[in-house]
């Protein structure tokens, strides 16, 4: 485990931790080696964030899977920049011979040519539309978007073909369309679900380093709600004994901005994300790491992570219990009317395959 002063400052993982999951050879820096070599040479280079284009033949992922709401999602790019330790995506970047620790975060990869294979999965005879969910994976504003805005050509088509859309992420840079969304929402296309998992924003740069600051996504909550598009305010993950004191403070605070909706989600350590974040709580929260991690198995069935349908996302145990009791108390004080948003799919008009839609 990182020592509290060799932690890696403004990223989340403290490692780059490679998976055995696949026969990968396990690789560690020895630390007396490291303290020899910082003594001659200085300490590392600064870890950069890098970014692979990649130009897939599809981007649409389909599931079917009992436990979140929709059949479809979109990825703009593979790992985030914004870091969260807890991130349940991080195992994905195994698939790559690449760490879910730090390459996740620093090593990126992008589809900049995503509208355009959507159209055409758009125009094929047959397709049916349903609501399309982007961020599902990792967060489709994530500070790469500011140069690539491929979240925004997918908004864009979605508004020409009159398909709904839905967003999740952690990121002020959302504002950046409001205007897109706003004409979505006029037609009952889109909804967004901003993620606040604490208001302390030291915390905040510990747990989700590259992430707005809670005080941006609140004010962004504000700024979508006033714009007329439905803002859901996500209390997620929740992590005992580390986030689960703001519950009440979220909920107050999105309600005030005029959130029509909150649902919250408790930690989930999948494969690798497990150890990532017990080498966290060891830099950080030393003094409460097995306290947390009691907690966290006591609601996941006596392990780490609970990975089988219909109870993944469905924690059980007093703690669990505990926290639904606070959040539907948090809810009433807070005046979220838990309102649904009704998108509609009957707008949907195919495009043709030369880029105009169809009249019929």
């Amino acid at each position: 485990m990182p020592a509290p002063d060799s932690r890696v400052h403004g990223r989340g993982a403290q490692s780059a931790r490679v998976p055995t999951r696949f026969g990968l050879a396990l690789r560690e820096a020895d630390g007396d080696w490291l303290d020899e070599a910082n003594l001659i040479d200085g300490p590392g280079p600064k870890l950069r964030t890098t970014v692979i284009e990649e130009f897939p033949k599809s981007v649409l992922s389909f599931n079917t899977s009992p436990d979140i709401p929709f059949d479809r999602s979109l990825n703009p790019y593979r790992g985030c920049e914004h870091g969260c330790v807890y991130c349940y995506a991080r195992p994905t970047h195994a698939w790559h011979d690449l760490s879910p620790g730090l390459d996740f975060e620093t090593k990126l990869f992008a589809k900049p040519g995503a509208a355009e294979i959507l159209r055409k999965t758009f125009a094929a005879r047959g397709y049916t539309p349903k609501p399309l969910a982007l961020g599902t994976n990792t967060d489709p504003y994530q500070p790469i978007e500011g140069r690539y805005r491929i979240t925004r050509a997918v908004l864009e088509l979605c508004l020409e073909t009159g398909h709904p859309v839905t967003i999740t992420t952690k990121s002020a840079r959302v504002l950046d369309d409001l205007y897109l969304l706003a004409e979505l929402a006029q037609r009952g296309l889109t909804a967004v679900s901003i993620s606040v998992t604490s208001l302390d924003p030291r915390l905040s740069g510990r747990l989700e380093p590259r992430a707005s600051a809670p005080a941006k996504r609140l004010a962004a909550i504000e700024a979508l709600a006033k714009a007329g598009i439905h803002a859901n305010v996500s209390v997620s993950p929740i992590i005992p004994a580390i986030t689960d004191s703001f519950i009440e403070q979220i909920l107050a605070e999105a309600g005030v901005r005029g959130a029509q909706s909150a649902s919250w989600i408790m930690l989930r350590l999948p494969h690798e994300v497990a150890p990532l974040f017990r080498e966290w709580l060891a830099v950080h929260f030393p003094d409460r790491a097995s306290k947390v991690m009691a907690i966290v198995q006591s609601v996941r069935g006596g392990k780490d992570n609970d990975a089988q349908f219909f109870s993944r996302m469905k924690p059980s145990g007093v703690w669990a219990d505990l926290v639904r009791s606070r959040f539907r108390l948090g809810l009433k004080r807070a005046g979220i009317p838990q309102s649904k948003p009704l998108l509609d799919s009957s707008q949907f008009r195919p495009p043709s395959r030369d880029g105009q839609l169809a009249l019929f």
